[in-house]
């Protein structure tokens, strides 16, 4: 005795396994396409002359006053001396949306 199912079942059973399918690589994927924002953002003192730089081993991203960075290899503060070394005097330097110490961005600025 064979079992074997209608060709409704069959059709029904094959629809699952293609919408369990189309779920799963959807949440799967949906992290990868998820638009991340910037480990690092930083005010300069003084316009940036340059849009794009390399400093501290990060590449930064500048408009005006404000750059942006992914996460980079070192220290937030070693990362700010870098910075500060290539554009001059930082303002405000947010790692990981946590802002750094007033006393940390005095010895960031060389202060």
């Amino acid at each position: 005795m064979t079992l074997s199912l209608s060709r409704f079942s069959r059709l029904s059973v094959f629809a699952m396994a293609l919408v369990y399918t189309g779920l799963t690589f959807g949440v799967a994927t949906a992290p990868a396409m998820a638009k991340s924002s910037p480990y690092y953002t930083v005010t300069l003192a003084q316009p940036a002359d340059d849009s794009r730089t390399v400093a501290s081993g990060v590449a930064w991203s500048c408009k005006g006053t404000t750059c942006v960075a992914n996460k980079g290899p070192s220290r937030p503060l070693r990362i700010c001396r870098g910075l500060s070394r290539e554009f001059g005097e930082i303002v405000s330097f947010t790692a990981k949306g946590e802002e750094l110490a007033a006393d940390k961005l005095a010895k960031c600025n060389g202060k």
